[in-house]
């Protein structure tokens, strides 16, 4: 494979033809709506429960390696959140590689995130995988969410990868290989940028300043690593910092949600932890 869209075609292989078929994976959650509007100039939905407490926001970005990912692809799996929670989500793109290379994705997620928080509204931020990565380096331009729940993250942007579990798991995790995120990082982080920035890799980063963390991931999934040591690095800042590890899972499991009992649980295992920091 000679080219970023090509090496992304292994993940586009195992979840659909194109990104808007990722969420065929997931159950459409009932008593949703859905409206598209623009946060400060980005794209985004709301995903609002009909049962839903006032004041409060769920900010969530979708995952997609930078260079994938919509909407439509992660409105289903967030519309679970948001109905677990009881809360209203604002799911969140942004502009994606090879086009656009760092910063103009954290500026995007940024943005959306302020025209929520000047609307006055306790929030929370949420990512799956890349958007997790999103989300911390949100919460660190931006301070002031009441909490962070993270699914499978992906932060690691230094070449090469820390992560021993890319070989620990290299025989379940046959998408996220090294080969692959290495790939995703070359389209993501443009020349003259060290992967060790702590404004690029929230790994090497002050995370004192963060609001407590709810980090989920799979422990068959290559990037697992990551997890694990921002678990770590938060709770030696002082955070407060819980990580769930499901085993045999896979990256992003939670995409299942409606399907799966498992991605159930974990769905409802943050919605659990999330109420009481909304004030719920």
């Amino acid at each position: 494979m000679d080219s970023i869209e090509k090496m992304y075609a292994e993940w586009h292989a195992g979840h659909g033809q194109g990104d808007d078929h990722w969420g065929d994976v997931t159950a459409e959650p009932r008593e949703v709506d859905y409206l598209e509007v623009s946060a400060n100039g980005v794209p985004a939905m709301w995903l609002r429960p009909h049962v839903a407490a006032p004041d409060r926001a769920i900010v969530a970005i979708h995952g997609g390696g930078f260079v994938g990912g919509s909407l439509y692809s992660h409105r289903k799996m967030y519309g679970h959140l948001a109905k677990a929670v009881g809360v209203p989500v604002l799911l969140t793109t942004y502009r994606h590689t090879p086009a656009f290379t760092y910063p103009a994705q954290i500026d995007d997620v940024v943005a959306a995130y302020r025209w929520v928080r000047d609307q006055g509204l306790r929030t929370v931020l949420a990512g799956d995988s890349c958007g997790a990565g999103l989300a911390v380096h949100t919460a660190l331009r931006e301070p002031g969410a009441e909490a962070l729940l993270l699914i499978s993250p992906w932060l690691d942007m230094d070449r090469p990868l820390a992560a021993t579990t890319y070989d620990t798991n290299a025989a379940t995790d046959l998408v996220f290989t090294r080969r692959m995120i290495q790939a995703l990082i070359d389209a993501y982080v443009p020349d003259g940028v060290s992967g060790t920035d702590p404004a690029v890799n929230a790994l090497h980063a002050d995370l004192s300043g963060l609001p407590p963390i709810f980090t989920q991931a799979g422990g068959a999934e290559g990037p697992l690593g990551d997890a694990e040591l921002l678990t770590k690095l938060a709770a030696d800042a002082g955070v407060e910092a819980r990580l769930d590890v499901f085993p045999g899972r896979l990256h992003t499991f939670q995409m299942a949600a409606g399907y799966s009992a498992e991605a159930d649980e974990a769905i409802g295992r943050f919605a659990a932890w999330t109420r009481p920091k909304l004030g719920l």
